[in-house]
């Protein structure tokens, strides 16, 4: 049975009452800068620094750069977000959450200006977590972007490698309607002079190479400029050819995602030397929960349980590809947001699942009804949706009837997949 979780979260509540909600989005840099120079933190941070942005595969690139320089021995700074459990997980500090008492000391700082500038949640938890990682003077600090790019709060740090993963429908209400619209967007981290490497082998965005021919940026091309070879497990690019380990799994995106990572490693190395043996294997292993995690928390006997925060079209397309993998019936959990491409998004899966068991998200005003949800697959021709009370009932009941050979695909938001035990994603109990 799944385990109540405590809902409160001291830090997560501590930003609200300074900011308001995560809800509240207002984007744009002028909120940063004023803050910046009152909180004395520089652009251009007195460690290296790689932005990463993209509509899918950020999480799993950062934690493939952090991986190989950890593995390299460096001291490495990593900012991600949403969190799952616990506010702190947003940064990690060689691999580990930073401690609530730096968060706490920080916030505490910020505080102090906060009053006088309408900072939002994320800005706040930005200036938060790179005070935090100046103040442990680590060698590398790699920044998530939260939204978009050219007006998100990471992006008022200057980089020293830009990451761009891909470019596809995502945030429209904020970032613009189309793929060129979210491309010019996304690439407001590039710098001139500055190198860029961007993941949309097959379909590069014509925005985001304009913005590079506009701005002198040297943009390099995964499928021109380096590449890979999953079966022989080789890397190659920049006069160099290297042997790789295998991605966190066995997909074309995540071989994608490595790729990237690997290019921008090759960049710094005047800064940040890693050899060749640091990047062939894993001695660290990247930790990505919720990623495409396939779980068995019923033990052998009980179904698969594959848990994946796929929120948009792109995201689950490539969920979609992995469950072609698996046999047996597949009966769907989700539970999404709103303001997402909902009838988009689930389309992916139609002909894989054969129930779908919609959830509603409880602790966010932009969740959708779990009544919309239902509708909309009932339009899109869906046999058989169910309209469950919560992840519990949906899970226990699952469980118990279904075989080995079965999978339950949990998927749709951060918000949903934060409601499983955390002692099932990372690896404790299963």
């Amino acid at each position: 049975m799944l385990q109540s979780r405590a809902s409160t979260d001291a830090l997560s509540d501590q930003v609200i009452r300074m900011a308001g909600p995560p809800e509240r989005i207002v984007l744009g840099l002028e909120r940063m800068r004023t803050a910046m120079a009152l909180l004395d933190l520089p652009a251009r941070l007195p460690m290296p620094v790689i932005t990463v942005a993209g509509t899918n595969g950020k999480g799993s690139t950062v934690a493939c750069l952090e991986t190989f320089y950890r593995q390299a021995g460096y001291r490495v700074a990593a900012y991600t977000s949403p969190h799952i459990w616990s506010f702190n997980e947003r940064l990690r500090l060689n691999g580990t959450s930073a401690p609530m008492s730096d968060w706490d000391a920080a916030l505490d700082d910020i505080a102090a200006v906060a009053g006088s500038i309408a900072l939002t949640f994320f800005e706040i938890t930005t200036l938060a977590a790179v005070k935090i990682l100046c103040a442990a003077q680590v060698d590398l600090a790699i920044l998530e972007v939260g939204l978009g790019g050219r007006l998100d709060a990471v992006n008022a740090f200057d980089p020293n490698c830009s990451v761009l993963t891909t470019v596809d429908l995502d945030h429209q209400d904020w970032l613009g309607p189309d793929r060129l619209s979210i491309g010019r967007e996304k690439s407001g981290i590039f710098r001139p002079d500055v190198p860029a490497l961007y993941g949309d082998a097959a379909n590069p965005c014509a925005s985001v190479l304009e913005t590079a021919a506009q701005h002198q940026v040297p943009l390099q091309l995964l499928g021109r400029d380096f590449d890979f070879d999953a079966q022989a497990r080789r890397w190659w690019g920049f006069g160099q050819t290297l042997a790789i380990p295998e991605p966190l799994w066995p997909a074309a995106a995540q071989w994608q995602n490595l790729a990237l990572a690997l290019a921008a490693v090759w960049f710094l190395q005047k800064k940040l030397p890693v050899s060749a043996a640091a990047l062939s294997r894993w001695s660290i292993r990247p930790d990505l929960p919720g990623r495409a995690q396939m779980l068995r928390p019923w033990g052998e006997n009980g179904p698969r349980l594959i848990v994946d925060v796929a929120h948009n079209p792109q995201a689950v397309a490539q969920l979609a590809t992995l469950l072609e993998g698996q046999g047996g019936r597949c009966h769907a959990v989700v539970a999404m947001l709103a303001d997402k491409d909902v009838a988009g998004t689930l389309k992916n899966l139609l002909r894989r699942v054969e129930v779908w068991h919609v959830l509603e998200i409880t602790d966010t005003p932009r969740a959708a009804s779990a009544a919309s949800l239902q509708k909309c697959l009932w339009e899109m021709g869906a046999a058989h949706v169910e309209i469950e009370e919560n992840m519990q009932t949906a899970l226990d009941a699952l469980g118990s009837v279904l075989t080995a050979d079965d999978s339950i695909v949990c998927f749709g938001s951060f918000h949903l997949v934060k409601q499983l035990p955390r002692q099932w994603l990372d690896g404790t109990s299963v």
